[in-house]
């Protein structure tokens, strides 16, 4: 938790929220849904977005998944 202990309270909730786009990333990739697409030969990609309250604007965290090479070979489901 060192990232946090610099940051005041506002800063250390757009981090954790920040954080949690990015894995929230990794979890649709994980569902069967994108992975059949991508079996299926889909062109499909999941990208991490957030909208910023403070300024009403979507800001790329550039976090983006496009096929299984991104994976873990742990969360690739056989088809």
């Amino acid at each position: 938790m060192d990232k946090f202990d610099n940051l005041n309270i506002d800063e250390q909730t757009d981090l954790l929220c920040e954080l949690n786009v990015k894995r929230q990333v990794t979890n649709v990739c994980h569902t069967t849904i994108v992975q059949n697409a991508w079996h299926r030969g889909q062109k499909l990609s999941v990208h991490g977005w957030i909208y910023g309250l403070k300024d009403g604007l979507i800001h790329d965290l550039q976090v983006s998944v496009n096929d299984f090479s991104q994976l873990k070979d742990a969360f690739v489901y056989e088809v």
